[in-house]
């Protein structure tokens, strides 16, 4: 056992250079993670079980072709998330090794998201805080000055 290293752990190249199997690391540009693992690594769902639903849903699509769960995502890629009538774009830069807290997700990948959908969105949300059921009378004091709130 010259090297320390037994026989099957050693590989020869074609030049006859000898290489030892499974101590170089993948390089870089072969790192990939399953779609919906990197959805919920960088918090785009709450669960992966949501993220996997979304894509079987064909809610989500990768440099815009519809995707699957277990599609490899790799950095430069595109990834587009249809939640509602909001729909998100994300450029992947990087893959995380597992869930990154929210202040590192700009890390792994950056919000193509055009501010019109955004905004369409906030608008949703305001229209929604705005709604009263029908029936149920006038606007107590605190619906008022929480509907001031918002105008402010």
């Amino acid at each position: 056992m010259p090297g320390g290293f037994p026989a099957a752990a050693r590989l020869t190249t074609p030049a006859g250079d000898s290489v030892l199997r499974g101590l170089n690391p993948p390089p870089a540009a072969s790192v990939a993670l399953r779609l919906d693992k990197w959805l919920w690594a960088v918090r785009v769902f709450r669960t992966r079980a949501l993220a996997s639903d979304a894509c079987r849903a064909g809610s989500v699509a990768v440099n815009e072709l519809p995707a699957k769960p277990a599609r490899e995502v790799r950095a430069g890629e595109t990834v587009t998330v249809k939640s509602g009538l909001l729909v998100r774009t994300f450029r992947v830069v990087d893959v995380p090794r597992s869930r990154v807290g929210a202040k590192l997700v700009a890390t792994y990948c950056t919000d193509l998201t055009p501010p019109e959908e955004l905004a369409k969105a906030r608008e949703r949300s305001v229209q929604q805080l705005l709604a009263r059921e029908k029936g149920s009378g006038r606007p107590t004091k605190r619906d008022r000055r929480r509907m001031e709130q918002l105008f402010e």
